[in-house]
């Protein structure tokens, strides 16, 4: 199926509809699908499980959690370690209103991978005998512990590239790389956010490193300046 583009991010995310899960690339600021993530406030879709490494720290996440959007968060860092201002998350996480699985950033990066690869789960050391392993399976190989996890997959996946040509193949620039090549194998429906939109042939091979085949819709947008809080 050829890719769809657009030119207003509000259209590119029309097709998500409430109670889904969706992936978010970006680390704190970068790579981070801002202008896709405000579509998504806007449309005031509710009932949604969000996954990303991170929430409510310099992002633009934590705008569908003051909007009350969120019912989950899969993430690696979504508490602050300090006890001064809280983000929306937070605030309602204590109050018992949104859910939180908290998970390693290396086991995060892995779930995802094998959500994309179709592999059933994996093992790891991480977090055995911490509050991580609550719930989850324990297996011995040689004498050691693992946890069995499991992949993440997502009905869509919310990504930031710096360009993308007409058929969807995507180049990103930089630390923006980060999570959002992972998750655009991982997701139903990929959604990119781009800085550019060339034609087909503008794109040397080597430098696409998330060919077309994954993406659905594409959608060119001005860069958002995101500061810290």
């Amino acid at each position: 199926m050829a890719v769809e583009i657009f030119s207003d991010p509000a259209r590119a995310v029309s097709i998500v509809q409430n109670d889904s899960s969706i992936m978010f690339g970006g680390f704190v600021s970068a790579g981070s699908p801002s202008n896709l993530i405000m579509a998504l406030h806007n449309s005031g879709q509710s009932n949604l499980t969000l996954m990303a490494n991170n929430i409510g720290l310099g992002d633009k996440l934590d705008l569908l959690c003051e909007s009350r959007q969120v019912s989950k968060v899969i993430a690696t860092f979504a508490i602050r370690a300090s006890g001064g201002r809280q983000s929306n998350f937070e605030q309602q996480y204590h109050k018992g209103e949104v859910g939180l699985e908290l998970v390693p950033q290396g086991t995060f990066a892995e779930r995802i991978r094998a959500g994309g690869a179709g592999i059933g789960g994996f093992l790891t050391p991480t977090g055995v005998g911490t509050m991580v392993a609550e719930g989850k399976e324990i297996m011995h190989v040689k004498g050691k512990e693992y946890l069995l996890e499991l992949p993440l997959r997502a009905d869509y996946a919310f990504i930031k590239a710096y360009k993308a040509d007409t058929q969807g193949n995507l180049v990103y620039r930089g630390a923006s790389k980060n999570f959002n090549e992972l998750m655009a194998t991982a997701a139903d429906c990929v959604i990119a956010e781009v800085e550019q939109i060339v034609e087909v042939g503008s794109l040397r091979p080597s430098q696409i490193h998330t060919p077309g085949i994954f993406v659905d819709r594409v959608v060119q947008c001005d860069p958002v300046e995101i500061r810290w809080e």
